[in-house]
């Protein structure tokens, strides 16, 4: 993993959730000097759909049609470019297809090293949708995903929450202290109470790490509970975090049926940013 950001992409949707997205990646650009791309893809699938009924479809509802998207798009840059400082740009793009098949291309042919997603404050289907998203970029990109609520525009990141599991995160930890290097961050770990033996080396080995590779202060705390998602944001939000650290796991998933059943990973019941890194990336190779 990198040392530092790059590209950074973020998904517009033409929806009030693309303020919070690109108002993070700006400030996350001016902290790395760093370029923004800003994408929106046309669901192919939603137009045939859309043309056939003669009537906008549900997914598209405040969004450009495909013949303006790209005169959106501009119209977009020229509002934001300006809070853009140093050598960092702002790119646009419009594609067409499949949406999670042109970002993982995207992703993939343009080098990008962070995504930062906005999730909708109140549209159900498209915070489900916005959850498998965030989950399937991370899975299949080796590319971590920021998700940032309207609650989570807080002005940088000063503590960062990384919950450990059963091994030691390697690129979250990386993250981690990049970040927290640029905004004088604490990094927060934690893990569940319950077999301290086997835990207790898994934190203290992550904790050695972390301190072997930076001089970032490092707080590490045992929560209670069964469910390490929902510890770990009830916890986050006792020390008002900053940005909490997870993977697309079953452990960060929100307990109770219906989480199950829509999948609802920490990044989505969370209003505190959660970067989401998955875990087969995060072992050293």
């Amino acid at each position: 993993m990198s040392t530092n950001l790059h590209n950074i992409l973020v998904p517009v949707y033409f929806s009030s959730r693309d303020k919070w997205a690109i108002a993070k990646a700006i400030e996350l650009a001016n902290a790395f000097q760093c370029n923004i791309h800003l994408v929106h893809v046309v669901s192919s699938f939603s137009v045939t759909l859309r043309e056939a009924t003669a009537s906008r479809f549900f997914m598209y509802e405040n969004t450009a049609s495909v013949t303006n998207a790209g005169s959106a798009l501009q119209e977009l840059r020229d509002q934001y470019r300006e809070h853009v400082c140093g050598k960092g740009t702002m790119e646009i793009s419009v594609l067409k297809g499949n949406p999670a098949e042109q970002l993982t291309q995207y992703i993939e042919q343009f080098d990008m090293d962070l995504v930062v997603m906005g999730l909708p404050k109140f549209n159900l289907l498209h915070r489900i949708l916005s959850s498998v998203t965030i989950s399937k970029l991370a899975r299949q990109t080796s590319v971590p995903v920021l998700a940032i609520q309207s609650s989570g525009l807080v002005s940088h990141f000063k503590k960062i929450v990384l919950p450990v599991t059963g091994e030691v995160p390697i690129r979250r930890i990386k993250m981690a202290t990049m970040l927290a290097r640029s905004f004088k961050s604490t990094i927060y770990l934690v893990g569940l109470r319950g077999d301290e033996n086997i835990g207790g080396q898994i934190l203290n080995s992550t904790l050695d790490v972390l301190q072997s590779i930076s001089t970032i202060p490092v707080q590490c705390f045992w929560l209670e509970g069964k469910n390490l998602a929902k510890s770990t944001l009830d916890f986050s939000k006792r020390i008002n975090a900053d940005l909490i650290m997870a993977n697309p796991l079953t452990e960060f998933q929100m307990p109770g049926w219906w989480s199950r059943v829509t999948r609802k990973l920490l990044s989505y019941g969370s209003t505190i940013p959660v970067i989401t890194v998955d875990k087969k990336n995060e072992t050293p190779s």
